[in-house]
């Protein structure tokens, strides 16, 4: 696969990767090579770097190749039969069996060293050519992998026999059956590991299969009748034509421009109740049409559209690393060098201070190989990152960067935004009051001012008013926090906004909003806001679990205070400005880690001065791409559940750090001091990345308290 992103990176899907420090190796090369912003996500199989020309692209794909890896370059073509690694097993398994069974008969020509050495050397080709390309480029890009412990291990063992096969040394130079149990062993794993670990991918999986479907394409003929065409969704152009009947999934992003329908989004914004469509409306990419029949012309496809930009961020967000995971990454560099070290250590020592013969000394220092785990190590928290970045999108909570997780489950305080984000923003006019204009009149000019402002409370009284008249004007300016301003083509000035434009014209300070005339008041508006039904239980939790509520509104203090009041808020800050909110946020992001939940135009600075930044999916474009976590359906209560889901993904993290320490402490000096068989050694060490994996997979359905 090779795309261009919004982010101007190149992507490619591989194939090979046996551990984590294969990862790390192909980035440490690839860097070398001179590519910038290199990231390798093992999960996924997928490497980006910075978008570049085709030959550098070229330069990219063939230093993969030589790696010993394969770059897919298909990535729609449905993959049938067995993959390369279960191919490889198969065969090894075939040949090493007879090698074990031999262990348990009497003498038999299974015994015979040729006939051993003609079942090994096609494991042990295999092994080789599986494991030692990966190792000698590890051992070149400067990072030794865990294909470095095999293969010295298995060759070890081989060579060792080889020797006495040739030289006719009897059946105490036959160690031809460690040398492919190892091979065979550590493939199973690889095998394990690999299926584990694609499952843990199963949140983007999902996703990408909406984007795959069947569109019908209006053909409008040159006699102006039309007709279908049905296509692939990926051959849909801009300013096509789509027909949609009930059932149909919807291709691409468009806009209504023919009919009715009901449009279940559950997909995409975890909304259970199908959302009602009309002319005009939008209509978005992977969505299905479960009541009534639509026509729309399409706006975005490819990248463009709000699925794929949902899957590049989620696919982000699962390569972003959490600050533990340096900590990892420096260990898994050293760990390999270290390994080999203590294993000619225990060979030192047990062959020459302890004086046993040399065939247990080479069986302990390859036990030691084969038994040690980088791979636990390198899985422990990508694994988890990413099943658990893949269960909040499946809730509908979209996450920036899996450094976010860390940040979510250490929050301290919440600062809310009241309008949108604590209310419902369906404001309702309880009352206007003209001065020296008709009703009529004064209707028509806040129709058409508040048109202009993505302000929740003026998109309530534009939706209120939209029978009302539409003024034009010259000139329309938004005033921060304050309002919209507009001059017409007599130069009139219009004002409409709260108290802060009317200061000169009233004492009356409890009105919603004012409308102003050439520095007059002319009318004054009371809106009322509904507390959203949630608002008081995630309060109530977030207290319960010591985390600080705070209101920052650029509302009047009377509102701020019957809101915090009915949530039982006990700190709000009211009559804020953006400039004011940036300072707010900023000090007390100072004090200690501070999110801030915002939907406005007016929130963005704030959004991105905060520790954690929150944003609805109903907010502006600005809000949300100042934010680090996207709520999807607009649902409070996801807050809560992105709090939980952060914990016990970071809960995962930390035991499965624990169990890669624990493993290798315990399980290296076990290997030293010769108590395990080395083809053991390799099961345990096949079967510790298992764990790890089954653990961050106990993720996906794990519940939350």
């Amino acid at each position: 696969m090779e795309t261009d992103i919004s982010n101007k990176k190149t992507e490619l899907s591989i194939e090979g990767m046996n551990c984590t420090n294969c990862a790390l190796g192909i980035k440490k090369q690839l860097e070398k090579d001179g590519f910038k912003n290199v990231d390798v996500n093992f999960a996924s199989a997928e490497v980006s770097f910075s978008q570049l020309d085709k030959e550098n692209i070229t330069k990219a794909k063939s230093r993969i190749r030589s790696m010993g890896y394969t770059v897919i370059e298909d990535t729609n073509k449905t993959k049938k039969g067995l993959s390369f690694i279960e191919i490889k097993f198969i065969i090894s398994l075939i040949f090493t069996l007879p090698l074990l069974i031999a262990m348990f008969l009497p003498y038999h020509i299974f015994h015979n060293p040729f006939f051993q050495l003609a079942l090994c050397i096609p494991v042990f080709a295999i092994g080789v050519w599986h494991f030692g390309r990966s190792a000698f480029q590890s051992i070149k890009a400067g990072v030794p992998n865990m294909d470095v412990l095999i293969i010295l291990g298995s060759s070890a063992a081989f060579f060792y026999s080889l020797y006495g096969t040739l030289n006719n040394l009897g059946h105490n130079f036959q160690y031809y059956e460690t040398s492919a149990s190892i091979i065979t062993l550590v493939l199973f794993g690889n095998l394990l590991e690999y299926r584990s670990v694609k499952r843990t991918t199963s949140a983007i999986d999902d996703l990408v299969k909406l984007q795959k479907s069947k569109a019908k394409r209006i053909i409008i003929n040159t006699d102006e009748s039309e007709s279908v065409e049905e296509v692939d969704s990926s051959n849909i152009k801009k300013n096509d034509l789509i027909l949609i009947n009930t059932g149909d999934k919807i291709p691409v992003d468009g806009k209504i421009y023919w009919g009715t329908g009901s449009v279940d989004e559950s997909m995409i914004s975890g909304e259970s109740l199908p959302i009602d469509k009309i002319i005009n409306d939008v209509v978005i990419g992977g969505t299905i049409l479960v009541a009534g029949s639509i026509k729309f012309k399409a706006t975005a496809i490819g990248k463009e559209t709000m699925l794929s930009q949902i899957i590049d961020m989620v696919k982000d967000a699962q390569q972003d690393k959490p600050k533990m995971q340096n900590l990892a990454d420096k260990i898994s560099a050293v760990f390999v060098p270290l390994v080999v070290g203590i294993a000619i250590l225990t060979f030192l020592i047990w062959y020459y201070a302890i004086g046993v013969i040399f065939q247990i000394a080479l069986m302990n220092s390859i036990a030691v190989l084969v038994i040690s785990c980088p791979c636990a190590l390198g899985l422990a928290i990508p694994t988890a990152v990413v099943v658990g970045i893949g269960r909040m999108a499946k809730n509908g909570i979209l996450v920036k960067g899996g450094s976010t997780l860390e940040t979510i489950a250490n929050i301290k305080r919440i600062v809310f935004d009241k309008t949108g984000t604590l209310t419902t923003g369906n404001f309702k006019i309880k009352k206007l009051k003209t001065f020296d204009i008709t009703e009529k009149s004064a209707k028509s000019i806040i129709y058409s001012l508040e048109k202009h402002s993505s302000h929740p409370i003026a998109k309530s009284i534009v939706k209120e008013y939209t029978a009302s008249e539409l003024k034009n004007f010259q000139k329309i300016n938004e005033l921060k926090g304050i309002g919209i301003e507009a001059i017409d083509e007599c130069g009139i000035v219009y004002k409409i906004g709260s108290y802060d434009i009317a200061l000169h014209s009233t004492e009356e300070t409890n009105h919603t909003a004012y409308l102003i005339i050439d520095e007059k008041l002319v009318a004054w508006l009371d809106i009322e806001d509904e507390i959203k039904p949630e608002a008081k239980r995630v309060i109530s939790f977030l207290k319960d679990n010591n985390i600080t509520p705070v209101i920052l509104s650029g509302d009047s203090k009377a509102k701020c205070e019957y809101i915090a009041g009915e949530l039982g808020i006990n700190k709000f800050y009211y009559k804020k400005l953006p400039n004011e909110k940036l300072c707010i946020i900023k000090k007390l992001a100072k004090k200690e880690l501070t999110a801030m939940v915002g939907d406005g135009i007016n929130d963005a600075p704030a959004l991105a001065q905060a520790s954690l930044s929150i944003s609805l999916s109903n907010a502006t474009q600005i809000a949300i791409k100042s934010a680090q976590v996207i709520i999807l359906k607009g649902d409070l209560e996801l807050i809560t559940k992105a709090w939980k889901i952060s914990k016990i993904t970071l809960s995962t993290i930390k035991q499965n750090l624990f169990w890669a320490f624990f493993y290798n402490i315990i399980a290296i000096p076990i290997a030293a001091a010769g108590l395990l068989n080395p083809m053991v050694a390799a099961a345990s060490m096949a079967f510790s990345d298992i764990i790890v994996v089954a653990n961050s997979l106990r993720l996906k359905n794990k519940k939350t308290k």
